[in-house]
């Protein structure tokens, strides 16, 4: 008893013809219509001054877009937090900018100077807290509303 398999469908019944509105039309290539007018100096001139205008433009486009400057990302506070110098009464937006000031204004030379930042104080990123922690009393941490407010 052997079963014949219905995987394999008779091709005479699935052969089904399409209908003449769906056959694809022939088209009209666009050289053949072009051959059709006669190239003279005139327009090939044309064409040619056409092109070359496209190529300054987009030579132009390409310098505009060379020289726009990326533009850097700037630092910009959460709001939640900004740091009170009870020393001096200024006040930074973030304790990476707190420390990064005084850094650079060489008010941290002492600390600096024993070694607190490590060997290359400008590179450390955890500065702030070694800062707290050798001047617990100097700095405040203050909420953005707190500091607008007081002003």
């Amino acid at each position: 008893m052997s079963k014949k398999s219905k995987k394999s469908p008779n091709l005479a019944q699935s052969q089904v013809e399409t209908p003449k509105e769906k056959q694809p039309k022939q088209v009209v290539s666009a050289p053949q219509a072009k051959q059709e007018e006669p190239l003279t100096l005139e327009t090939i001139q044309t064409e040619l001054n056409t092109l070359r205008d496209l190529v300054f433009e987009l030579a132009s486009q390409m310098t505009a877009l060379q020289n726009t400057p990326v533009r850097k990302r700037k630092a910009v506070p959460n709001g939640k937090i900004q740091i009170l110098d009870k020393q001096t009464g200024e006040v930074y937006p973030s304790k990476n900018s707190a420390y990064q000031t005084l850094l650079k204004a060489g008010e941290l030379k002492e600390l600096v100077d024993k070694g607190i930042f490590g060997s290359d104080p400008e590179k450390n990123t955890f500065g702030w807290y070694a800062l707290v922690r050798a001047w617990p009393d100097r700095f405040e941490e203050k909420k953005a509303e707190e500091v607008t407010a007081s002003k």
